[in-house]
């Protein structure tokens, strides 16, 4: 059941992007920033414990990283959403938030319990009021569609990891601890309160999900993948500019795909000039299979990959660094927008590993 924390849940809208065509598009963030603390803490942790460890998952194999859904696991018409909104943040993953809706309501969209708990996340009315989202964008905040609610959940449980971000112990145990007992109780007692309750809905959450994952066979990024994102970290700050390569004439500034060439030149890896080709030079992972040093590219055409305008170098945790647009300067901005196209990776290595169908 759901009940409410204390604290306020926040948005963030990210602006335009100019692609190597130089054509200017509006895109949205569509990101529930629990985000402006939080992802603030991820970009540091980036660059302190190296962005190769956050695709192994900084959650340590509980929430976050790259999950994907067991087949079958997950009723067919609420799997996509699963997928989908389980990305939101690192103290979540698909199969975690399968795993709450599961105990929560046996994904029964009708669910109605005794304590007043509505729909397939069993939110309470008051939770509701407060926390609900309109998840589909039909202008309805409605607890028995899961096109709402299940975004709700996820974006419930990524407000309440900002909250206990700062408490000892690991975030996604301590995450499904506030969603149970409360923020308050984690940050008092400094992690998982010692409450039989509690502990008993952590272990049994953590253990459900593993049903609900599907088997993954792993592999470490490349030396060549992490070091070509140091490069780009180094980077950061520096102001976009269209055409750029980084070269001295141009006071070592960049466009999107500038850099990303500039990256993986440092490694040995040569890159065609713009985005469009930069797609055709690898395998294509799909977004669960999103290692850090993938590039990732976006398009107002989700049919055509020649209409591709723009491409970021992935660091996990559903953030990529890229020279985004004019006005703008090198930086983390989120993957998952209405824009995605899809990814490539360019590393040998990496490509092998894989799976032959992609």
């Amino acid at each position: 059941m759901i009940v409410p924390p204390r604290g306020a849940r926040l948005y963030t809208d990210v602006g335009g992007l100019l692609g190597d065509e130089g054509r200017l598009t509006v895109r949205k963030a569509w990101i529930v920033a629990t985000a402006a603390v939080g992802a603030a803490l991820s970009f540091v942790m980036l660059l302190v414990v190296g962005v190769y460890m956050v695709a192994g998952n900084l959650a340590n194999g509980i929430g976050g990283g790259s999950v994907g859904l067991a087949k079958g696991s997950v009723p067919a018409a609420y799997q996509t959403l699963v997928q989908k909104w389980g990305n939101l943040c690192g103290a979540i993953n698909p199969a975690l938030l399968a795993a709450q809706l599961y105990q929560e309501s046996g994904f029964n969209p009708n669910a109605r319990s005794p304590a007043k708990a509505e729909g397939i996340a069993q939110f309470i009315p008051g939770t509701w009021a407060t926390h609900g989202v309109d998840g589909d964008g039909d202008g309805d905040r409605d607890v028995w569609d899961p096109n709402d609610a299940i975004p709700s959940a996820a974006s419930y449980d990524c407000q309440l990891a900002s909250y206990v971000k700062d408490a000892p112990g690991n975030v996604t145990e301590n995450m499904l601890a506030a969603y149970n007992a409360g923020a308050y109780a984690v940050i008092k007692y400094g992690g998982v309160p010692p409450y039989k309750e509690t502990r008993n809905y952590v272990k049994t959450i953590t253990t459900l999900a593993k049903s609900f994952a599907a088997p993954v066979t792993r592999v470490d990024p490349s030396k060549q993948a992490a070091a070509a994102i140091t490069y780009a970290q180094k980077k950061l700050g520096t102001p976009y500019l269209w055409g750029g390569n980084g070269t001295s004439d141009q006071g070592g500034r960049f466009d999107c795909s500038g850099l990303t060439k500039a990256a993986y030149e440092s490694v040995g890896v040569t890159l065609p000039r713009v985005a469009n080709d930069q797609y055709n030079a690898g395998p294509h992972p799909r977004r669960s299979e999103l290692l850090p040093g993938d590039l990732v590219f976006f398009s107002d055409d989700p049919t055509d990959s020649r209409a591709i305008r723009h491409v970021g170098i992935y660091v996990g945790g559903g953030y990529m660094i890229d020279a985004p647009r004019p006005g703008a300067v090198i930086r983390f901005d989120p993957v998952d927008t209405p824009d995605y196209f899809g990814a490539t990776r360019v590393t040998e290595d990496g490509a092998k590993a894989l799976p032959t169908t992609v």
